[in-house]
């Protein structure tokens, strides 16, 4: 029986039409444009599997709104876009297009000061996420996860998804004692994916530690594809979690399904 995976990290974009201002501080490996249809072909490669679909994360490019109806006509057309987690500033009174499954403001981008999850505004609008069951996905900047740690647990309420394992550097006694933290919030998922795969000993001991530090049924699958590209390559970065989780469906797609609240 084919493994059935739900990719709940995937970014797409077209340079034809969306200005990618942070593309410019990469190293032209990702600069080009990529389509859905790209993705499903990276995991046909894969066997035994089968793709369910996957999550589509805003790609902060320059015109969000023309954004949401890129995505907006992408998922209308193909099946295998689940969800939309789309851009807007967390506040009470923030933008939700009526489509999006909930929203992400990348807090680990230059613009975003330090600090900007701990603003009340901020807080309100996890609490405001909260009452409309719209799950905040969560990028930070690995050295502010304490502060993530100090927003999320004023709204235990909600639903967080963290991106990339806190965006981890290294296996620093601060960056597990936070990640301790982060694991003991009810409503706190984490996707294991961010990571560079080159260092095995590096990797294995992440994931080792992920898995004694987070339960079982808080752990996302995702490939951040294709910014997975910068730091690995998709099929490795997929080989790596498939040895480590085995087949195990509530890792590659259940666990995502409750996270997101999707309707298969």
């Amino acid at each position: 029986m084919a493994l059935k995976v739900i990719d709940s990290h995937f970014h797409v974009w077209n340079l034809d039409t969306q200005d990618l201002p942070w593309l410019e501080g990469t190293d032209g490996t990702i600069t080009h444009t990529y389509t859905l249809k790209d993705l499903e072909a990276e995991y046909a490669r894969q066997a035994g599997v089968e793709f369910v679909g996957g999550v589509y994360v805003e790609v902060d490019c320059a015109d969000h709104e023309a954004e949401d109806k890129i995505a907006y006509d992408i998922k209308s057309a193909d099946p295998k876009m689940l969800a939309c987690m789309l851009r807007s500033d967390v506040s009470p009174w923030m933008r939700v297009p009526a489509f999006a499954a909930g929203i992400r403001e990348p807090l680990h981008i230059d613009s975003e000061p330090k600090g900007r999850c701990l603003e009340p505004s901020f807080i309100d609008g996890l609490h405001a996420m909260a009452a409309k069951g719209l799950p905040f996905e969560s990028c930070n900047r690995v050295n502010e996860l304490e502060d993530a740690y100090e927003a999320f647990a004023q709204a235990p309420e909600e639903t967080v998804i963290l991106n990339h394992l806190g965006n981890v550097e290294e296996l620093s006694d601060e960056y597990k004692a936070v990640m301790k933290k982060m694991a003991s919030l009810p409503n706190l998922y984490l996707k294991v994916s961010g990571f560079p795969t080159a260092d095995k000993k590096f990797v294995s001991d992440l994931l080792k530690f992920t898995r004694e530090t987070f339960d079982a049924d808080k752990l996302l699958y995702a490939s951040n594809w294709p910014v997975v590209k910068l730091y690995s390559t998709f099929d490795e970065h997929f080989s790596v979690l498939r040895d480590e989780f085995g087949d195990d469906e509530d890792f590659f797609m259940n666990n995502a399904v409750r996270a997101y609240g999707l309707k298969l």
